[in-house]
Parts: C-alpha cells; sequence; structure tokens
C-alpha cells in the first residue's frame, strides 16, 4: 500500500481525501503522522501554484509522497473574490462564522448571488514527478446559514440542484459533487496514469 502525507493539519480534508484515495490503494497519513510539521507559506496567486508550493515542501521534509489541495470559494459579484484568499479572508483571527459573515455582507443588495468552489489538489514525489488535478462545484450563496454540517462556507454555498447548501448534505452527497470530490476523482485518474507510465 503506498502512503502519502497529506499537507495539511485539517482533519476535515483527511477523511474526505482517504474516503477517495483508499479505492486506489493509498494510504492518507497527516504530516504529524510522520514527525512533520510544515508551515508553508500561500505566496501563490493560483489554486494550483498554492497546492504545488505545499506538497513539495512537505515532500521535501519527510521525503515520502505528499498530497495538498488548496481550495476556494470564488464569488462572481465580489470579482472572484475571496479566492486564493479563502481561508484568511477578513484576517487570520475570523472564525468561519466571520468569513461567510462577510461575505454575506459583500453581498448585500446584490441580485447576482453566482459563486462556485474550486479546488486543486497536487502530489510531489521525491522522484521529481508531479500530478496535478482541478475540480469545481458552481453554485449560488444564500442570503442566510443554512445546515448544521461541513465547515468554511459551506453553510452558506447552495447547490440548486439538490436545492440544498453544502452544510445540509450528508457527508457522501457532499463528496460525490463538491470540488474537492470532483477534483480528487479527476486526479484519481491521473494517478493511476502516472503510477502505470
Amino acid at each position: 500500500m503506498m502512503k502519502m502525507v497529506l499537507a495539511s493539519k485539517n482533519a476535515h480534508k483527511l477523511t474526505e481525501m482517504s474516503a477517495i484515495l483508499s479505492q486506489l490503494g493509498i494510504q492518507v497519513v497527516l504530516e504529524s503522522d510522520v514527525g512533520v510539521d510544515v508551515d508553508v507559506e500561500e505566496t501563490g496567486t493560483t489554486f494550483e501554484e498554492n497546492a504545488a508550493l505545499k506538497a513539495v515542501a512537505v515532500m521535501k521534509a519527510c521525503g515520502l509522497p505528499a498530497i495538498a489541495d488548496d481550495s476556494g470559494l470564488c464569488v462572481t459579484a465580489l470579482g472572484g473574490g475571496p479566492g486564493v484568499y479563502s481561508a484568511r479572508y477578513g484576517g487570520e483571527r475570523l472564525s468561519d462564522r466571520d468569513r461567510y459573515q462577510l461575505v454575506l455582507n459583500g453581498l448585500s443588495g446584490q441580485l447576482d448571488r453566482s459563486a462556485k468552489f474550486v479546488s486543486a489538489i497536487c502530489c510531489a514525489f521525491p522522484s521529481g514527478g508531479m500530478v496535478t488535478a482541478r475540480g469545481e462545484c458552481p453554485g449560488l450563496i444564500t442570503y442566510s446559514p443554512r445546515g448544521e454540517d461541513g465547515f468554511g462556507y459551506d453553510p452558506v454555498f447552495l447547490v440548486p440542484e439538490k436545492k440544498k447548501t453544502f452544510a445540509e448534505m450528508s457527508a457522501q452527497e457532499k463528496n460525490a459533487i463538491s470540488h474537492r470530490g470532483v477534483a480528487l476523482q479527476n486526479f484519481k485518474v491521473e494517478l493511476e496514469k502516472y503510477l502505470q507510465g
């Protein structure tokens, strides 16, 4: 079984990635499981650049294949923001609730509520190889938060065909259509090609 180190301290991401990558016989572990604690400055201007920065830094620190994702919310009426700054939108000290409230405030009086979640995944190998993939999930920003599950902007991100926010979906429902779910499925295809190549 191949082991990959997740370049993240986010247990939610570990659960989502493990669910899909275990089908390929890949065990995903946290940095802390291999005794590594890397803080990477996300200086990229795209999700792909940030994912690669994180994956390469962790791979170099532990000598194992490292997988990272960078994801965020892109809101049309906010000029594509918060985008790559989603996790730090409004400053480091804000809670998830504060951040989605900022988005809601920014859309006050806006009729265009269209948005999309984007996820870019990168795996860096000690051999120097790299596999990347992207996934998107289109949706709308609600007028107020709905649902108890999920994290981040999930309570205000509505998927119209499901008539639910991410925070109102079960993990299985969300993984089947989410940006990270789509990116992971695309990544799975690219990784299979890479491993066979």
